[in-house]
């Protein structure tokens, strides 16, 4: 059976509740519906053909001569140049209205070609067939809760549990086909008019990119990602996923493999940073509002992750039946870490409502009343060791990046006292923010090398210790931070890229076997450091490399194999995505912010203060 594409050949497209993945080959090798975290009715990409898929294609050709988005929106365009002719496959999901539409034209372009779509439809990702039932020009597959209607121009034949049809197209002449889903106990909606869908689509992105305020030299790349991050979006409550897949593999073969179809505090804080920082308000203030009825409780039992309606329990399990992407093994389903205790996850999310509020965001009642009980918490729990940002399953270490993002939450919360004349224990704070303060600078930095290290008395390094100045802990020319970009650089690199560690430091730090690929956020956050260290030339230089490995349609996964030169995990990947939109910005020389500026600038035990 067919294997499913290498993850750069896959574009995608969504309705702002779910997306599909689509090969060059024409095949929508993944499709969750109603939603992102819904089981997949097309689970191709974790297997083969058996898992589920739908083709569009001539009949002679394998892969597309070309493909592209049109304009700035996500609507994709396929050319396939055959012997016979020119012809084209235009994909897109309108905005969801009463259901999820999948809809495919097909368009001849010159002479004659003969096309043929075959769809193979399983829900539970691959595991259970459907009842198909004929009707004119169209087909409903049903199965348990779920039902798939797929409607054609041209008549449809069911053989073998598959749907199949043939159609040939010349110049001017269209075929189009709509898959629509609903709820089993439900009649069918009425299908999506196809020109009306597309036409929609397209306007939807064309006005909500008007809004974009980046003009910036690498604008094409920003507006893509911004594209892609709304389009993680899930719409009805505001959270945002932070990839649209599971259990692509960090590793080729190994078991590197997680769902990341869920939304992340961390991630989701960071997308809504480059989002408001490019002027798009409406995203910050429907994220503030999710996060305030997801997070709503006792500030101790915050999860640093959550289902994209607010869910909490997110149990991890497995799906043997499917052989994973090139046969990595397991394919889960569920996130464990999400009850993993990550202490930067209540900076990130006090630095998150700062930034909601510095851009004009109307402040309420209830969200500062978030703060001040996350603060609460933070105050009895920022000294004991965690998880780290990287999840990682090993023992709980005292990462010193999950150290600067306590402190930072705390800062966040004296500026909002402040700055903004809110209420709170503000002496307290300042105290508190200067414990922690004192706590890193005496535990979390080698002298001897002239770096801050992953976690007290590490022998590694992190790349997140990049981000160290970003949020304001020190300023960018202190011989501390420009001696950690430095080391990270060195220490960290491979082929020009930065891993997110070295997951043999420490004796295997994060408790998993194997290695993995460079992380590309990480390597942003090189180009921003660089910058933010005066060393600009060389800062572009690391950024342009990270563009060259964007696809042909500008999407990024989570990483990427230096030596196959393939990209690797989850995909289109939002951490990914936010940090080029935020290492674009700087280094096109946007102003620096707020949190950029160090405060609490008393020094620890023993400490001189650095000009």
């Amino acid at each position: 059976m067919p294997v499913p594409a290498a993850i750069e050949d896959y574009g995608f497209i969504g309705d702002l509740q779910t997306g599909a993945l689509i090969g060059r080959d024409g095949s929508v090798d993944w499709l969750c519906l109603p939603r992102f975290d819904s089981p997949a009715c097309f689970a191709a990409l974790l297997g083969d053909e058996n898992a589920g898929r739908w083709r569009i294609a001539p009949v002679d050709a394998a892969t597309a001569s070309s493909r592209r988005y049109r304009g700035e929106t996500l609507v994709l365009e396929t050319t396939w140049e055959t012997p016979d002719g020119t012809v084209q496959v235009v994909d897109a999901m309108p905005p969801r209205g009463d259901a999820a539409d999948l809809v495919r034209v097909v368009r001849g372009v010159s002479g004659r070609v003969r096309m043929r779509s075959d769809l193979r439809l399983r829900f539970d990702y691959g595991h259970v067939d459907p009842w198909l039932t004929a009707h004119e020009r169209s087909v409903t597959g049903v199965a348990g809760p779920d039902a798939v209607q797929l409607s054609a121009d041209v008549p449809l034949r069911i053989r073998d549990g598959d749907v199949s049809a043939e159609v040939e197209v010349s110049a001017g002449e269209s075929c189009a086909f709509v898959l629509t889903y609903h709820p089993s106990h439900l009649p069918a909606p009425r299908p999506a008019d196809p020109d009306r869908a597309l036409h929609d689509t397209e306007d939807f992105w064309a006005r909500w990119v008007e809004q974009a305020d980046y003009d910036g030299r690498w604008r094409d790349a920003v507006v893509r990602s911004l594209i892609v991050l709304k389009a993680l979006t899930y719409a009805p409550t505001g959270g945002i996923a932070a990839a649209a897949t599971t259990s692509l593999p960090e590793n080729l073969g190994g078991v590197r493999n997680w769902d990341y179809r869920y939304c992340w505090l961390r991630d989701a804080a960071f997308t809504l940073q480059a989002l408001v920082s490019t002027g798009f308000v409406d995203e910050a203030r429907a994220w503030r509002d999710w996060l305030l009825r997801a997070v709503a409780g006792d500030p101790a039992d915050l999860q640093i992750m959550y289902g994209l309606d607010g869910t909490r329990r997110l149990g991890e399990y497995e799906l043997p039946w499917l052989a994973g992407y090139e046969n990595s093994r397991p394919v889960r389903v569920g996130n464990a870490a999400a009850g993993q205790y990550q202490l930067d996850v209540w900076g990130e999310v006090l630095d998150c409502l700062h930034v909601a509020r510095e851009s004009g965001i109307a402040p309420m009642t209830e969200a500062w009343e978030l703060q001040r009980a996350l603060l609460d918490f933070l105050e009895g729990a920022w000294d004991q060791p965690d998880n780290g940002l990287w999840e990682v399953r090993g023992p709980r270490r005292h990462f010193v990046h999950s150290k600067v993002m306590a402190w930072a939450g705390v800062d966040r919360a004296v500026r909002a006292v402040e700055e903004h004349g809110l209420e709170g224990p503000v002496e307290r704070w300042r105290a508190l923010r200067d414990r922690i303060r004192a706590d890193v600078l005496a535990r979390g930095f080698d002298e001897r090398r002239g770096t801050f290290t992953q976690f007290y008395g590490s022998e590694g390094l992190d790349a997140a210790l990049l981000l160290i100045p970003r949020v304001g802990f020190l300023p960018w020319h202190d011989p501390r931070v420009v001696g950690t970009v430095e080391a990270v650089q060195r220490e960290l690199s491979e082929d020009g890229f930065l891993l997110r560690y070295r997951p043999e430091a420490d004796g295997r730090v994060d408790g998993l076997p194997g290695d993995e690929g460079v992380f590309l956020a990480c390597t942003a956050w090189l180009a921003d450091a660089l910058h933010g260290i005066g060393r600009h030339e060389e800062a572009v230089e690391v950024f342009e490399r990270l563009l060259d490995l964007r696809n042909d349609l500008g999407l990024l996964s989570e990483q990427y194999h230096t030596g196959l030169r393939r990209q690797l995990g989850n995909t289109p990947q939002a951490f990914s995505h936010f940090a080029l939109v935020n290492a674009a910005r700087r280094l096109s020389g946007a102003p620096t912010t707020t949190a950029e500026t160090p405060r609490g600038g008393t020094s620890g035990p023993g400490e001189e203060q650095h000009p």
